[in-house]
């Protein structure tokens, strides 16, 4: 885990908590449980899964220095079958009650990101092309699902607007064009960056080829129009289709041969992996 994702993740722990704590803590546990009464729970996947979150699940325990051990008994990125044991906590019961709702919920969400898109690659892989992300993440929570989705086979696309340049309609409406937009993005970045240009139209396309676009979009565009663009491309750019992607229709927006295939449904619509803990005599 690098430094900056590391922070991240503890400033997106730290938040959780405060939001489910504030200055209070845990009510309903202070008042009902004993105190130095210990515990010790199993945290167990509901349904078949990729794991994903559990460096997350052990930050939040350890986060509330409560002195509960928490041990991983799986790897994130794991494929898993329902009824999987993926940790054991044990410790002070107000500690593990404090904290099983904010580990769950990182837990539920980033597992059910990694297990949506690995559904997705293994649609696309026969084809060879790959799965990205897009930026419709959860706020505060981008570098954590992206994570997510590489777990689960799925590539990244630009963390934010500031490490890619991607041209979109609303530019070219403000600068009158393709070819503007190109020229002034290729004058403006440095020359690490790619330059992408989203288009809706083959004649579009023909205009960011000529304009040297590094890559192009293909945005909501049927199979045969794709077709026809991986074949006017002829290799010149990437193309990366995107816009009403489902699992059913993906194969074949694969077999057109385009080179990535953008889905804001990994992060926005993915549905959580049903995981619980129960504590254990």
């Amino acid at each position: 885990m690098d430094e900056g994702f590391r922070r991240a993740c503890m400033e997106a722990v730290r938040r959780a908590l405060d939001e489910d704590l504030q200055s209070w803590g845990d009510i309903t546990s202070q008042a009902v449980i004993p105190p130095g009464t210990r515990a010790r729970g199993r945290v167990v996947m509901r349904e078949e899964g990729v794991v994903a979150g559990l460096p997350l699940a052990s930050m939040t325990f350890r986060a509330l220095g409560a002195k509960v051990s928490f041990r991983s008994l799986a790897n994130d990125g794991e494929k898993l079958p329902a009824g999987s044991v993926i940790a054991e906590v044990e410790g002070p019961a107000l500690g593990i009650l404090e904290g099983e709702r904010t580990a769950l919920n990182f837990l539920q969400r980033l597992s059910g990101i990694a297990t949506l898109t690995s559904l997705f690659v293994a649609k696309a892989a026969p084809h060879g092309a790959v799965i990205l992300d897009t930026r419709k993440t959860a706020p505060g929570l981008r570098a954590l699902e992206k994570y997510a989705v590489r777990l689960g086979g799925g590539g990244n696309h630009r963390l934010g607007l500031f490490d890619g340049v991607l041209i979109k309609n609303n530019h070219l409406s403000a600068v009158g064009g393709i070819t503007e937009a190109v020229r002034r993005a290729r004058a403006a970045a440095h020359h690490f960056l790619k330059i992408e240009v989203e288009v809706t139209s083959l004649a579009e396309l023909e205009e960011a080829l000529a304009a040297g676009a590094d890559i192009i979009l293909l945005d909501n565009m049927d199979e045969a129009a794709m077709t026809r663009a991986v074949e006017v491309t002829a290799g010149r750019a990437l193309l990366e289709a995107s816009g009403s992607m489902t699992r059913e229709r993906l194969p074949t927006v694969a077999a057109t041969g385009v080179h990535l295939i953008s889905m804001g449904a990994l992060t926005h619509s993915a549905p959580a992996v049903d995981i619980h803990l129960r504590l254990v005599k």
